[in-house]
């Protein structure tokens, strides 16, 4: 899962888009924001929700660069949003585990 967080680090994506879903970040709530963006059904793991809207994510910046008329900047937002709300959620639960473990 660290590999997760760094490729996160790792993304380089215009300020703006960045600053704006760091704002967001602090009102995600996955139950609401993840059925919304994946799909209704089961909630997956942080991880694998990460993997998922990382690849979603892909797509919609490949679209944004071509220029694509279908390119949607507040879906792009949206996920940006996400992951970065996964992206704190599984830091904190792998900073849980070492605690743990050293007790």
């Amino acid at each position: 899962m660290q590999d997760l967080i760094g490729m996160m680090a790792q993304l380089r994506r215009p300020r703006l888009l960045i600053r704006a879903a760091r704002l967001g970040a602090d009102d995600y709530r996955r139950e609401r924001h993840l059925q919304r963006l994946l799909g209704y059904g089961g909630l997956p793991r942080s991880g694998t929700a990460l993997i998922r809207l990382m690849e979603m994510e892909r797509a919609l910046n490949a679209q944004r660069k071509e220029d694509d008329a279908s390119y949607s900047l507040t879906r792009h937002l949206d996920i940006l949003i996400a992951m970065m709300g996964e992206a704190r959620i599984l830091r904190a639960s792998q900073a849980e585990r070492q605690l743990e473990a050293l007790t």
